[in-house]
Order: structure tokens, then C-alpha cells, then sequence
């Protein structure tokens, strides 16, 4: 993975995070609500928090960071990342991700996890895909069951804030035998959830997020 990754579906590319898609990013993140029920605090309130989360992001490592981009617009939608890649057992984790609330309960989440899972699996040749969500976190559970993962556990007191808040964390997983079935039902997803709103639209803002 020591390359750029360009992603393209039908709604979203996901491609390598790079300097340019900051400002865009910063301006969909600076928002509480998509913190809310996630371990990390906002990193966009301020320059410095903002070049220190993009610092961390293209550190590399075992870490590959992407920019998930609206094909209609050509504005980024949000981020995410492979983290935790190990090349000797062929595992990795998907997580870090977050998009701009015009997005929640759209197509953009289930394409970009088709995307990358399609990557993981079929080109990367991976044995195991790890997803991980705070266990208070509602939405994420029911978001990443959805897609077809299987729930392993519940990790008790695993991490503590900055607020000094202790949480839980719910671990999932897909496997290299459970890929195709995956598949299917991540196409099939897609292919039923609703579309991106234009910007504007009544409809562009809902309720709540999809994880």
C-alpha cells in the first residue's frame, strides 16, 4: 500500500489524503455533532489541532488515510483510513471515519466501505478486516452489523478521554470466507439507499447520522 489508492464508485471516490483536501475537510468536520459519540475530540476548531490531525493522518506506518470525495460535486464528504495494516498476517481496520452531516443516511458510507473492502480483500489479499465503535455509540453498532460484519465482543474500560470519560468498545469483523456474501449485500445496499442530496435540497440535513 506504500502508493497512492484511488478508489472510484459510482457516488464516491476515496482517494490518499493530501494537503489540498483540507480545507474542505475542515469545514465539514468543525461540526460537534459528528464527535458526539465517537472516541476522538474535534481536531478542526483550530489550525494547530487541524495540522496535528493531518500530521498523524499521513504519518504512514501502518496507517493509509483517505479523503472520501461526492462524485457529483467534486467536494470532499469526509475521511476514513486503513490502520493497524499487518502485512504478515494480511489483517487491517477500517475506522477514523467521519462525514459532513448532508451525508449521514446516504449512499456514501455503504459505497465507501464497498470500495474499501473490495480493495482489502480482492487486491490488498486480506485474511481479516477489523471494525471498531465506541459501545455507546448506538448508530455505528446497528451501521456496521448492517453491512454484514460479525459482532466479536465488547471490550470493557478500553479507553479512556481526554475528559477522563472511561468507554467500552464494541469489536467486529469480516473474513476472507465471509467476503462474497458481504459483497452482495453491500451492492445491494448501495444500490437501495438513498442518493445525495443537492446542496440546498430539504432534504440535505437529516436527523441523524449514519455511521
Amino acid at each position: 500500500m506504500n502508493h497512492p489508492i484511488v478508489l472510484q464508485g459510482r457516488r464516491v471516490r476515496v482517494e490518499s489524503l493530501s494537503p489540498e483536501h483540507m480545507p474542505e475537510l475542515r469545514e465539514i468536520g468543525n461540526d460537534p455533532s459528528i464527535w458526539q459519540y465517537t472516541f476522538s475530540e474535534n481536531p478542526f476548531t483550530n489550525d494547530r489541532d487541524a495540522g496535528n490531525w493531518f500530521a498523524e493522518a499521513t504519518l504512514g506506518g501502518d496507517t493509509r488515510t483517505f479523503a472520501v470525495i461526492d462524485c457529483g460535486t467534486g467536494k470532499v464528504a469526509g475521511s476514513t483510513r486503513f490502520y493497524g495494516i499487518s502485512e504478515k498476517d494480511r489483517k487491517l481496520e477500517i475506522g477514523y471515519t467521519f462525514y459532513g452531516t448532508r451525508y449521514w443516511r446516504t449512499a456514501v458510507n455503504t459505497e465507501t466501505k464497498l470500495l474499501l473492502l473490495s480493495y482489502a480483500f480482492e487486491e490488498w489479499n486480506a485474511e481479516r478486516v477489523q471494525l471498531t465503535a465506541e459501545a455507546i455509540n448506538a448508530r455505528s453498532h446497528r451501521a456496521i452489523l448492517r453491512i454484514g460484519a460479525t459482532h466479536e465482543g465488547l471490550l470493557r474500560s478500553y479507553r479512556i478521554r481526554s475528559t477522563g470519560e472511561v468507554r467500552d468498545v464494541n469489536i467486529y469483523s469480516i473474513v476472507k470466507a465471509e467476503w462474497p456474501a458481504v459483497k452482495a449485500r453491500l451492492v445491494s445496499l448501495a444500490d437501495r439507499t438513498r442518493d445525495i442530496p443537492a446542496a440546498g435540497s430539504a432534504s440535505a440535513v437529516p436527523a441523524s447520522p449514519s455511521a
